[in-house]
């Protein structure tokens, strides 16, 4: 995000620059865009209409990711100080995964929607690079430094494994189409992107809930992130879904359908709580536009299509749910996306802050 949230060394201009002040989450709009276009299609099979608005979204997405490309990498060509100001920065920092991310997802749109698999085969092994890459670079960066403190946790910490859940989320259909070491490679990524992704998540939610308990409230600006958190739980019920049918030397695979039931109870859980929080954001501190918004749209989304194949196994009820959450995501995504339009239009988002 181009906010630095108060921080003492920050540079202030105002100057209008959508190159140098390019933010890190601009690629959260394809993953929020890239995950209504899945759930569009996934929720077809109840309204028809849905596929249309999928496909639409998917070719609307793909400009949009040709469009963000340029700045992102004119930005580390040209302005590689503040780029890297952004990967030092506690928060900021946890935004650059959204690019990689972006990639999967968009590389999956292109298999499921155009059926191009060696365009999705591609965009999925760069994508994964870049992600596992970033896995390291990020929390290597706040391991050896002392620049983080309590005011800079936030849910934004569960992007970057979040971007590693991805990798099995659309790779497990990628398993078996290739024999000996590719094969291998493919099957190591995806249960590396779940277990490294799995568990970094559960390690960081204990620290996001230290701060949530003891500390004050996140800033308004940051309040969207809050959401963040179904991203994780909704990543995780995909990835263990889609990769235990490929578990051929597993006895018994009721566990894990099982596991990511209970951990859709808690997704329920942290809806209500998301959307409490939010009112009260709203009725009592304000919740100004940021591209921190966007927060309302990939995790949301990603809890919607883990709903989707929950209700698939267990319980039409459940896939209900998801139905009726599908709803909002859409309603939410629409009006982040106004919001983006009309501050991006205004040369709000390319401000140094």
């Amino acid at each position: 995000m181009n906010e630095e949230y108060n921080d003492p060394a920050a540079v202030v201009n105002d100057s209008v620059n959508p190159v140098r002040n390019f933010s890190p989450a601009w690629f959260a709009v394809i993953m929020g865009t890239g995950i209504l276009v899945t759930t569009s299609i996934s929720y077809a099979s109840y309204i028809p209409a849905l596929r249309t608005v999928g496909q639409v979204l998917f070719y609307i997405n793909a400009v949009l990711f040709a469009l963000f490309l340029t700045p992102w990498i004119m930005r580390w060509l040209f302005y590689r100080k503040e780029a890297l100001q952004d990967l030092n920065h506690p928060i900021n920092a946890n935004f650059y995964p959204t690019f990689p991310a972006a990639i999967v997802i968009l590389g999956s749109n292109f298999m499921s929607i155009e059926k191009l698999f060696n365009v999705g085969l591609w965009m999925w092994v760069v994508g994964s690079a870049i992600t596992v890459i970033f896995a390291f670079v990020v929390p290597y960066i706040t391991f050896k430094g002392e620049h983080v403190t309590l005011d800079h946790i936030s849910p934004a910490l569960f992007i970057p494994p979040v971007a590693l859940l991805v990798i099995p989320i659309v790779g497990n259909s990628l398993i078996g189409h290739f024999s000996g070491w590719a094969d291998e490679w493919i099957i190591f990524a995806n249960y590396f992107g779940l277990g490294a992704g799995f568990f970094i998540y559960l390690a960081l939610l204990a620290v996001s809930m230290y701060r949530f308990i003891i500390h004050h409230p996140l800033p308004n600006v940051l309040a969207p992130t809050i959401w963040i958190n179904l991203g994780p739980i909704g990543a995780t019920i995909l990835a263990l879904y889609k990769l235990a049918p490929h578990g051929a030397g597993a006895a018994n695979q009721s566990p894990i359908y099982l596991f990511g039931f209970l951990l859709w109870g808690f997704g329920v859980w942290w809806v209500g709580m998301a959307i409490m929080l939010t009112i009260h954001y709203i009725r009592r501190l304000k919740l100004p536009y940021a591209m921190s918004w966007w927060a309302f749209t990939f995790p949301l989304g990603a809890y919607v299509a883990a709903s989707h194949a929950v209700g698939q196994v267990f319980s039409p009820l459940v896939d209900y749910m998801g139905l009726s959450l599908y709803f909002l995501l859409f309603a939410l995504w629409t009006i982040t996306l106004v919001n983006t339009i009309v501050h991006g239009a205004k040369g709000d988002l390319f401000r140094a802050r």
